[in-house]
């Protein structure tokens, strides 16, 4: 099944759209000169083979000879969510006969917003910045939804077209040669996915058929129609979608935002019938192709093969071990931070992947997620700062505003050192500090008031105090983007470095490489605020001790040997810490003192040994 429009050649397109209940269906032709083209029905669908119709052509389609809308699977929106669609050619002209891909489990995600990573806000402008992120280590780029929402300013959570690329972004081929750029710098690139509700404005779809289900309610709405009549269409619509971003933009992997407000009761889940479908392109496309989950249900039966009962996806995010990093560096207790706090928390994120594995949670008032420690580490996606957990609090205050320099180290030393596959936020890596806050550019102003409301409310739950900066504004979201020039000086140049030597550290560490959950011991002194842990392989040892506390600690370790050699110490006075206090090599029954907030990482290589 095909759907939307398919450019033949030689001005010869085939339209295809999916309106079970319709009585008729006509093809508008906008311009280049306007002309109206009855479609044939055919089973559920109404399809048509035009002639005279070029790359650049503008249509829509004309419903029981009353309202024209645009196509629900439009590849072009040039005049934004409520105007014609555009026809597509899709061909691919980068040079990637040698692009094979990035394995997963050695990603190095960096998420980005488009509209806020460049002055330009565009694609385009992107590219310049590639060399940078490569230097610093990135391997992989993690694209906020860019699916087409109304006007220029958006999360990108509104999206209303699912195969339209943003028009303020600069289009679909501008993504093209994002990702051809990406592919040549060895970056994979990773898209963002919106397939559990659609935005508010412009989204037309009800009017072609059942899309949605009153069967089920979103945070957003009425759901997306995947287990009631006529949901086999529905389904193939977005399984359709996620092949379209792999196949024709050449899109690495595919991030499924919240898949837990995709609801489905059937025999089979529409994500485990979505895994198939990539599996086979992968197959037929010779490299392995990827589904990352966004999930707050700690389930991983998410990420289990079929034959195990699961769905087959790759990975999943864990907001665990964001919460209780996150909540020992801050003391916010807030919210879905009442549940975390301790060291406990953290060491057990480190060593399980979720901490609340059907324990009993405070916050939600019930007994939460499953173990998941039958999946390897390589299946998790963590980290310490995101687009959500940025623009959950009311000014959108980054990490690098809430703690201070040491603990900024401490942080990343706890996500690149982890098992898991660690992801940073844009400007994370050198203590950005322009907020980052929810931003839209809705034209409905009844809608504008209800965002506005809605912001508000949200907040509730976090005991916020005070007025979130106004969601609509151009001000909000000129003040979200990054100040590149504070990466050249001072402490934002250092982090930076930290950073570049962090990643050296993780990828060139043969313990490091293994993600075997059995090849870490972890100890966790909650009376210190301290956690230590040690990861081995066939060649080399790893030792690591985080401090979280205010002050300085001591403590002993029982290694059988002195060849043990420091690698790394954030308090050390290059990286603008207070003074080392530990030895260069380590002695047996020597006593450390750590300094407060504070690690450091002793290695011992094996290969070495008399």
């Amino acid at each position: 099944m095909k759907i939307g429009t398919h450019y033949l050649g030689d001005g010869v397109c085939e339209f295809k759209v999916w309106a079970p209940h319709l009585e008729t269906v006509a093809l508008e032709i906008i311009s280049p000169y306007q002309r109206l083209l009855p479609m044939q029905q055919v089973g559920k669908y109404w399809q048509v083979i035009a002639r005279d119709i070029d790359p650049g052509t503008l249509y829509l389609y004309q419903l029981n000879n009353s309202e024209s809308r645009p196509d629900p699977a439009s590849n072009f929106q040039p005049h934004g969510v409520h105007g014609p669609s555009q026809v597509i050619n899709h061909s691919f002209a980068g040079n990637e006969s040698n692009w094979s891909g990035i394995p997963l489990e050695t990603m190095i995600m960096y998420e980005l917003h488009v509209g806020t990573f460049t002055p330009e806000g565009t694609f385009e402008a992107i590219i310049s910045r590639l060399p940078d992120l490569r230097e610093l280590g990135v391997n992989a780029i993690e694209l906020m939804p860019v699916a087409q929402f109304p006007g220029e300013r958006n999360w990108g959570y509104d999206g209303v077209y699912p195969f339209a690329v943003q028009n303020s972004y600069g289009g679909p081929n501008k993504l093209k040669q994002l990702v051809d750029a990406c592919h040549q710098q060895g970056i994979a690139v990773i898209l963002d996915v919106v397939y559990n509700h659609f935005g508010p404005e412009g989204n037309y779809t009800s009017r072609f058929g059942p899309y949605f289900t009153e069967t089920y309610r979103t945070p957003w709405g009425s759901a997306i129609n995947f287990d009631d009549a006529h949901s086999y269409d529905v389904r193939q619509f977005f399984i359709q979608n996620a092949l379209y971003w792999l196949e024709k933009f050449h899109i690495d992997a595919l991030r499924l935002d919240a898949i837990q407000a995709i609801y489905d009761l059937g025999a089979k889940h529409f994500l485990a019938e979505l895994a198939e479908n990539v599996a086979a392109l992968s197959q037929k496309q010779g490299r392995k192709l990827y589904l990352i989950a966004e999930s707050d249900l700690n389930d991983p039966k998410i990420i289990r093969p079929a034959e195990l009962g699961g769905y087959g996806i790759d990975a999943q995010w864990s907001d665990d071990f964001h919460h209780s990093l996150y909540s020992l560096l801050t003391g916010d207790r807030t919210g879905y931070y009442a549940d975390f706090g301790k060291c406990e928390h953290l060491a057990k994120a480190y060593q399980d992947s979720f901490v609340y594995d059907w324990k009993y949670s405070n916050y939600r008032q019930r007994f939460h997620g499953n173990y998941a420690g039958d999946r390897s580490p390589s299946q998790f996606i963590v980290s310490i700062q995101n687009h959500d957990q940025i623009g959950n609090r009311i000014l959108g205050e980054r990490l690098s505003q809430l703690v201070d320099f040491e603990f900024l180290k401490l942080a990343a030393g706890v996500v690149l050192l982890s098992p898991y596959i660690p992801l940073l936020f844009m400007g994370e890596e050198y203590a950005e500090t322009s907020p980052f806050i929810y931003f839209v550019s809705h034209s409905d102003p009844d809608l504008i008031k209800a965002v506005r409301k809605g912001r508000k409310q949200e907040f509730f739950a976090f005991h916020s105090q005070g007025e979130p900066p106004d969601p609509e504004s151009p001000k909000t979201f000129h003040n979200c983007k990054l100040n590149w020039e504070k990466r050249q000086s001072g402490k934002h140049q250092v982090l930076l470095s930290f950073y570049q030597r962090l990643i050296q550290i993780r990828s060139q560490n043969p313990a490091l490489w293994k993600r075997e959950r059995e090849n870490l011991q972890i100890g966790c002194h909650e009376d210190k605020k301290l956690i230590s842990w040690m990861k081995s392989s066939e060649n080399n040892q790893i030792f690591c001790a985080m401090n979280f506390n205010n002050y300085d600690i001591t403590f002993s370790q029982d290694f059988t040997d002195n060849n043990w050699v420091k690698i790394l110490d954030s308090a050390e006075t290059s990286w603008l810490g207070s003074g080392s206090q530990l030895p260069e090599k380590f002695k047996l029954h020597q006593e450390l003192t750590l300094p407060q907030k504070s690690f450091v990482l002793y290695e011992k290589n094996l290969d070495n040994e008399p």
